[in-house]
């Protein structure tokens, strides 16, 4: 059964990652197939599970826990226990609506006992002597929701012994009059929400990076010009020998030379790793979450190339995904900070005008990160476009940063190896 999923990230009151919540939608619902099946085929299916079964926890949350919905037939039905998943890894989501008697009360019990962890999505209606409330460990309450402000209310009450997530938190001043609650993890636009005013300084790191930037950008550029910007930053000499001496590149013998590495990778590969290089070095004072979604947005944008017959504008797309934050990373209108890259004016028409045929994949990617799903159904069915592709487009792109953290993360074992020889 197609099922688009996606992984959205909570936060503490310090912008740090400490969860992800797994949001995923059957795609036949979009097609508009009979009420009772579409009914019967979200309470019995467990895409995300499945998903996970097959490729791992890793990708979507890394080593921190995963909010997962189920429900009371899940639970009667021993579906969650069959998956081979560490329980301590999941924390089962629950609707506050969700009838409750003596069956799914026991149900709930024996998945506690196994080490998984209960959150209810909602607040009940008998308030804080819910059954429910009772077992759950976290309460997860909806900002937009018209009765928040009472729930809130309550729920403080209760910081002590339960976790309080709130979620669909629009923007950053939202985000400021909560942040300072105890036990509390946040979600919604709030962290990538676009800069309007403003002109952050650019720290000297960063001026070399964007330097760099605006060289490989040139349709021509010169192998040995890039070579001698590369060496006048140590940190990106660095990532440079670190990944030409990888197992990702593969060669026989070790290369020590920046003049060597560049010229034995070519432009091609030099302008991939460089890209992703600066991307990370030009956000290193924002959160973690904000370069993942970078590079996830520009792999997932480059991987819908052909859903959006775009193919031949790939490349554009994957600029298009990565720099779509970049006011945000440089503290200015997107306006202003995409005058600090070179890029083509379909990527400035996408960025800055939220027009052109990038864009329309762009905001494709927006709607699909807020798991708006009524919105992507209407976009999948005017453009006769195959729940399945979008699917596996955006899993790949999380595959992909995960294979890329990976490698990072083993370069930098390898080289502290060597240095301690």
């Amino acid at each position: 059964m197609p099922a688009l999923i996606i992984a959205i990230p909570l936060f503490d009151g310090n912008m740090a990652v400490k969860a992800y919540k797994m949001c995923d939608h059957n795609t036949d619902i979009a097609l508009d197939i009979k009420g009772d099946f579409r009914s019967k085929s979200q309470t019995y299916y467990l895409p995300g599970l499945e998903l996970i079964q097959e490729i791992g926890l890793e990708p979507f949350s890394g080593e921190m826990p995963l909010f997962v919905d189920t429900n009371r037939f899940h639970i009667l039905t021993n579906m969650i226990t069959n998956k081979e998943i560490p329980p301590e890894r999941l924390i089962l989501t629950i609707s506050a609506s969700e009838p409750v008697d003596n069956k799914l009360l026991y149900g709930i019990e024996e998945l506690l006992g196994l080490g998984y962890g209960l959150a209810i999505d909602g607040f009940p209606e008998e308030g804080l002597d819910s059954y429910l409330m009772g077992c759950a460990g976290y309460v997860i309450l909806d900002y937009k929701n018209k009765n928040f402000t009472k729930q809130y209310l309550e729920m403080k009450r209760e910081l002590d012994r339960k976790q309080l997530i709130i979620s669909n938190i629009p923007d950053s001043d939202s985000y400021d009059n909560f942040s300072k609650v105890k036990n509390t993890l946040f979600s919604g636009g709030f962290y990538s929400a676009p800069i309007t005013s403003g002109s952050g300084d650019i720290s000297p790191l960063k001026v070399n990076a964007l330097q760099l930037m605006r060289q490989i950008n040139d349709e021509d550029f010169e192998l040995k010009n890039i070579a001698k910007t590369i060496e006048r930053d140590p940190a990106l000499s660095i990532s440079l020998l670190r990944y030409i001496n990888s197992s990702a590149v593969g060669l026989k013998s070790k290369v020590d030379s920046i003049n060597s590495a560049v010229a034995i990778l070519g432009q091609k590969t030099i302008l991939r790793w460089a890209t992703i290089a600066l991307s990370v070095e030009i956000s290193q004072d924002k959160p973690s979450e904000i370069t993942k979604l970078s590079l996830v947005r520009a792999k997932f944008a480059e991987n819908l190339a052909p859903v959006f017959e775009l193919g031949i504008f790939q490349n554009s797309l994957f600029m298009t995904g990565l720099f779509s934050l970049l006011d945000l990373i440089l503290k200015k209108p997107m306006d202003q900070a995409v005058n600090e890259v070179a890029i083509d004016n379909l990527v400035r028409e996408a960025l800055v005008d939220h027009s052109g045929s990038l864009y329309r994949v762009l905001e494709f990617i927006y709607a699909y990160e807020r798991a708006d799903w009524n919105k992507i159904s209407i976009i999948l069915i005017n453009n006769n476009i195959s729940g399945e592709r979008v699917g596996k487009a955006y899993t790949d792109a999380l595959f992909w940063f995960h294979q890329l953290l990976s490698s990072i993360k083993e370069h930098n074992e390898e080289n502290d190896s060597d240095a301690q020889q």
